[in-house]
């Protein structure tokens, strides 16, 4: 069996290894240490919970060397402010015994206790793209010494916009260094700044794109609206087998609302993290959950990518991500370290085409289960489900224009066809071109 001795990381480093109780290597460790180690730029293809901050940290640890600068040497970007958290916080668990000072930056928080903190000495900067810019342009951080870039989490840097951030801080660094980048997915963007700012990188790949854990259970339910979801899911947690949840929304409204259902059945039992919640907050939930005080916690795509919080039982898609990437990188928070994990897609008709696309790119399907009887089925829909209806209402109306005579033949059978019937053929054709027509996107997604 492969261990860590295997790497022969000097006594400080593996003393660490050994005090956080790790023995065997995952694969993207074991992968990317001999090309890090190379001096070689990299570009690492894994999923989320596969081990990649060690993957980076511990050969870029090995062949750390003192040097008398008080800027920083290892640069690691990561895409929210909580992955700097937990980020900086394995760097010093892994430089217990070295002489290692690091400092961790990210917006939303006083900028001046962090230009304090960089002025008292740096060797790992761990920041977002945003606050290191910042802090760069006021020159308060400067690059002189960096050996080290790492880019973690680099699509959904870019999902979240950052890509000028990005290039603005690669323009600045003038200095020869090693750039090591990490991506769940692999995208044209992607392509194109490695294209440019990189030098012939080795690619190292886990997984194809879209490959799910194999741990996780993934079932389903066809739910009509919003607030028979919500109906759902107050139903699915008499069940106590539930007790350590994420439940992911789509947006911060929606987020605010099924926490208040939530605190109405269950009061004092699931926290609520996005955006509008200050840092100080989404911290401390994030803490209770993981020492077990609460039960669950509800939130967007924020806490999709990258955290580690353990032994979550179950992860609930309330609503089904925008873009079918993003539906692996959900799920992937259960299931982690060889355990076994389940995930819950609650689906309403307007929801089932981002969801084949989903289930084409991953090559596996989610099981449907019957809706329980002691279930309401709501009948108001919510502001952003009306006008979805009303936009597909206005698709299927005949247009009211002018023209010649074989102009309005062809709008009378488009209306034929907008209006329906019996026949069973018509509608079995056009699912098959709609799951060919996504199968083609995901086949796209897939060789990118």
């Amino acid at each position: 069996m492969n261990t860590f001795e295997q790497f022969n990381l000097p006594k400080s480093l593996q003393k660490a290894v050994d005090n956080l109780g790790l023995t065997t290597p995952t694969p993207i460790q074991e992968k990317s240490f001999s090309v890090i180690m190379s001096g070689r730029d990299m570009m690492g293809i894994a999923q989320t919970g596969t081990g990649k901050t060690f993957a980076y940290l511990l050969p870029i640890l090995k062949q750390w060397k003192f040097i008398a600068t008080d800027t920083p040497r290892v640069m690691i970007i990561v895409p929210t402010r909580e992955l700097v958290v937990q980020v900086a916080a394995e760097v010093e668990k892994l430089t217990e015994f070295m002489s290692v000072r690091t400092v961790g930056v990210y917006g939303g928080v006083n900028i001046n206790t962090q230009k304090k903190a960089v002025y008292q000495g740096i060797d790992v900067l761990v920041g977002t793209p945003g606050r290191i810019m910042d802090l760069a342009l006021d020159n308060v951080i400067r690059f002189d010494s960096l050996q080290k870039l790492v880019i973690d989490e680099f699509d959904e840097i870019l999902n979240l916009g950052f890509r000028f951030q990005v290039t603005s801080i690669l323009t600045m660094i003038k200095t020869k260094r090693q750039n090591i980048l990490f991506s769940a997915t692999m995208t044209e963007e992607v392509d194109e700044m490695l294209e440019e700012y990189f030098e012939f990188p080795e690619e190292v790949s886990l997984a194809a794109s879209g490959t799910p854990l194999e741990q996780i259970e993934q079932l389903g339910y066809k739910v009509p609206n919003f607030l028979t979801k919500v109906n759902l899911i107050l139903e699915l947690l008499k069940d106590e087998s539930l007790e350590r949840v994420l439940l992911f929304v789509n947006n911060k409204k929606t987020a605010d609302l099924l926490a208040d259902k939530l605190e109405e059945v269950y009061p004092d039992q699931f926290g609520t993290i996005h955006s509008n919640k200050s840092q100080n907050y989404r911290l401390q939930t994030m803490a209770t959950f993981q020492a077990g005080e609460i039960r669950g916690i509800v939130t967007t795509d924020v806490m999709a990518r990258g955290l580690d919080i353990s032994d979550i039982t179950h992860v609930i898609n309330v609503e089904f991500p925008e873009i079918p990437e993003q539906y692996i990188h959900r799920i992937g928070r259960t299931g982690r370290a060889d355990k076994s994990g389940i995930a819950l897609s609650l689906i309403s008709p307007r929801e089932e085409e981002i969801r084949i696309e989903a289930e084409v790119l991953m090559e596996k399907e989610i099981q449907f289960k019957p809706m329980p009887s002691t279930v309401e089925v709501a009948v108001r829909l919510l502001e952003f489900e009306k006008d979805k209806k009303k936009q597909m209402k206005f698709l299927l109306k005949k247009p009211k224009l002018e023209g010649g005579a074989s102009f309005h033949e062809k709008a009378e059978k488009n209306k034929k066809v907008n209006l329906g019937g019996p026949s069973k053929t018509k509608k079995k054709t056009g699912v098959s071109v709609n799951r060919n027509i996504l199968k083609n996107r995901a086949a796209k997604r897939k060789k990118k």
